[in-house]
C-alpha cells in the first residue's frame, strides 16, 4: 500500500505542484485586490472649496436633501464630502443604508460633536455619544413613555385632547353660525395640530396641560413663548455653523449661532428647573413619594429612579430636565409637521381625501371613541401615513451618525471620525422602488408595497431611521397621527380658504416643514356631534 501512495504521487506530483502553486498566488492576489479595494475611499464630489470644503454647496435656496440628491445623481448612491475640516459620507439609496445599520450599525452608533449638540441637545439621550449613558436613558424613557405598551396606557390622554380640540372647533362654528353673519372661521392647522400634540406630550411628561381650551385662564403668551422656543430649538439643529466646519475660529462666533444656541439652551432650562421644581414639592407634599395610581408622569417616575448623586457622572436634576426636553421637543415638531403635511397632501388630492372619509363612515360609523373601531382596520388612512412619511420624512437627512471605526460601505473604505448622512429623502422618492415617485398613491401601501413598514427593517421606507439609534418614538408618534388625522377627517369637511391647491414648498432645519401657513375652513359634519360631548 506504501509503494502503490508513493507511486500514486510520483505520477501526479507534475500535476499537483504547479496546481497548489497556482491556487496559492490566486489567494495572494485575491487578498491584494481585496485590500487595494477596501482602502479606496468613495468618491468626492468635486467643487470643494479651499479651507471650508463644500459648505458653498449647500448654501443655496434648495433645501439639503434636494441639493445632496442631484449630487448623488452624478456621482452614485455613496459619496463624500468635505464640510470645513470634516468628511462627511453621504449615502442615496437603500442598499448603502442597509449596509451602515446591519452590518456596520455598532460602526456608525455615535453622534458627531456639534455646537448644538454640545450647547443646545446637552445631555438629550438622542443626540449623546454611543454608550451606557445613552443605553440606560434610552431605555428608561421607552419603558416608561415610548413602548407600545406604554402608548395603549395613555390613549385616554390622546383621546381626551383631540376631542377637546374639535369641540373648540365646533364651538367657534356655532357661535359664528348664531351670528348670523356669512363669514367664515379660518383654522390655522398647523397650530390646531401643535396645540393637541404639546398638550398630549405635556401631560404624558409633566402631568399638565401647555395649551389651555376656550374659556380658560391658561397663559397664552407664555404657551406661545414655549412654542417659539421649540421651533427655534430644531432650527438650530439643523444647523452646520461655521464653528462646526471651522472649529478653531470658534472664539469668534461669525454668524452669532452660539449665542443664539445659549440663549434657547437657558431659555429651555428655565422652563424645565421651574417644572422639576414643582415635582419635587409634590413628592416632598407626599411624604415618601408615593402616588396613587395614575397621578404620576414621566417625571414623578424619573424622580424616582434617578438621585441626587447623579448617573453616569451627570446629576440628576440635570439629567431629568434633558430627558424630559426632548421627550418634548422631539414629540411636538415632528408630529405636528408629519399632520399638516398629511392634511396637505389629501386636500391637493380630493380622490384620496373622499376615500379615506368613506373608510372612516364605514369602519367608525356613530361611536364617540375612534379608538373602538381599532386602527388596523383603517388600511387606507395607514396608507396615507405611510405615502405622507415617504414624501416628506420628518428629518429627510436623519440625525447624522459619525463612525466609531473604520469599517467598510460599497467596497470603500470608511474611516474612524468619519460623519454619515442618510438621504432618506432620496431613498424614498427612488423610481427604482416606486413607480411615479413624486406622486401622492396611497393605493401603493394596498398593492405592490403593502409589506413595508416603517420600523427599520425595510430600508425603502425609513422615515424614523434604522438601526441602534432608530427613533425610539414610533409606536407613540404614529397614535398619536392616526388618531388625530382620522378624528379630523371623520368629523370635518375641509377646504382651503381661497379653494385652490395648498403651497408644497419645504423648509428644512432638523425637521421637514411647510414654507407656508395651512389655513382652512371647517365645515362639521353629522359625525361630530360624538365629538362634542361632555
Amino acid at each position: 500500500m506504501a509503494l502503490d501512495i508513493l507511486l500514486s504521487w510520483s505520477t501526479t506530483q507534475p500535476f499537483t505542484i504547479p496546481a497548489t502553486l497556482l491556487f496559492f498566488f490566486f489567494l495572494l492576489f485575491w487578498s491584494l485586490k481585496k485590500r487595494s479595494h477596501t482602502n479606496t475611499p468613495p468618491p468626492e464630489a468635486s467643487g470643494a472649496w479651499p479651507l471650508i470644503g463644500h459648505l458653498p454647496l449647500l448654501g443655496g435656496s434648495q433645501p439639503p436633501h434636494i441639493t445632496l440628491g442631484n449630487i448623488a445623481d452624478k456621482y452614485g448612491p455613496i459619496f463624500t464630502l468635505r464640510l470645513g475640516v470634516h468628511r462627511t459620507l453621504v449615502v442615496s439609496n437603500w442598499e448603502m443604508a442597509k449596509e451602515c445599520f446591519t452590518v456596520n450599525d455598532k460602526a456608525f452608533a455615535t453622534r458627531p460633536k456639534t455646537l448644538a449638540n454640545e450647547i443646545v441637545a446637552k445631555n438629550f439621550f438622542g443626540f449623546v455619544p454611543y454608550g451606557s449613558y445613552w443605553r440606560d436613558v434610552k431605555k428608561i424613557a421607552t419603558v416608561e413613555v415610548l413602548s407600545a405598551k406604554r402608548t395603549e396606557m395613555l390613549k385616554h390622554v390622546m383621546e381626551s385632547e383631540v376631542k377637546a380640540a374639535m369641540k373648540d372647533s365646533y364651538d367657534s362654528w356655532e357661535k359664528m353660525k348664531e351670528s348670523g353673519t356669512e363669514k367664515v372661521v379660518v383654522t390655522e392647522m398647523e397650530k390646531w395640530f401643535a396645540d393637541i400634540t404639546l398638550n398630549v406630550v405635556f401631560r404624558t411628561v409633566l402631568g399638565k396641560r401647555l395649551v389651555e381650551r376656550m374659556g380658560s385662564d391658561g397663559n397664552e403668551e407664555e404657551n406661545k413663548k414655549i412654542r417659539g422656543i421649540v421651533r427655534e430649538f430644531f432650527r438650530l439643529m439643523g444647523l452646520f455653523t461655521v464653528s462646526d466646519a471651522l472649529p478653531y475660529l470658534r472664539w469668534l462666533d461669525l454668524d452669532g449661532e452660539e449665542n443664539k444656541m445659549k440663549k434657547t439652551s437657558k431659555e429651555l432650562d428655565d422652563f424645565a428647573t421651574v417644572w422639576l421644581e414643582q415635582h419635587k414639592q409634590k413628592r416632598k407634599n407626599n411624604g415618601s413619594g408615593e402616588w396613587k395610581k395614575g397621578e404620576y408622569d414621566f417625571m414623578d417616575v424619573f424622580l424616582s429612579i434617578v438621585d441626587d448623586e447623579g448617573f453616569h457622572g451627570h446629576d440628576g436634576d440635570s439629567i431629568i430636565k434633558a430627558t424630559c426636553l426632548q421627550l418634548i421637543v422631539a414629540g411636538t415638531d415632528t408630529t405636528t409637521s408629519t399632520l399638516t403635511w398629511a392634511l396637505s397632501l389629501l386636500l391637493n388630492n380630493r380622490e384620496a381625501l373622499k376615500k379615506a372619509t368613506h373608510e372612516l363612515d364605514t369602519q367608525m360609523g356613530g361611536r364617540t371613541k375612534i379608538m373602538e373601531s381599532g386602527f388596523e382596520k383603517l388600511v387606507y388612512l395607514q396608507a396615507i401615513i405611510k405615502e405622507t412619511l415617504r414624501l416628506y420624512p420628518v428629518a429627510p437627512l436623519n440625525v447624522t451618525h459619525m463612525s466609531m471605526e473604520d469599517c467598510v460601505v460599497g467596497g470603500y473604505h470608511v474611516p474612524a471620525g468619519t460623519s454619515l448622512v442618510t438621504n432618506i429623502s432620496k431613498i424614498q422618492r427612488d423610481p427604482s422602488i416606486y413607480s411615479d415617485p413624486m406622486e401622492f398613491r396611497p393605493e401603493r401601501y394596498l398593492t405592490t408595497h403593502k409589506d413595508l413598514d416603517m420600523k427599520g427593517k425595510n430600508f425603502e421606507l425609513i422615515p424614523f431611521g434604522a438601526g441602534r439609534r432608530i427613533c425610539p418614538g414610533i409606536s407613540y408618534a404614529l397614535q398619536l397621527i392616526q388618531m388625530t388625522l382620522a378624528t379630523l377627517l371623520h368629523g370635518f369637511d375641509i377646504v382651503t380658504v381661497d379653494g385652490g391647491p395648498v403651497d408644497m414648498v419645504e423648509v428644512s432645519g432638523l425637521t421637514n416643514s411647510k414654507a407656508s401657513p395651512l389655513k382652512v375652513i371647517l365645515t362639521p359634519r353629522q359625525s361630530t356631534q360624538v365629538y362634542t360631548q361632555n
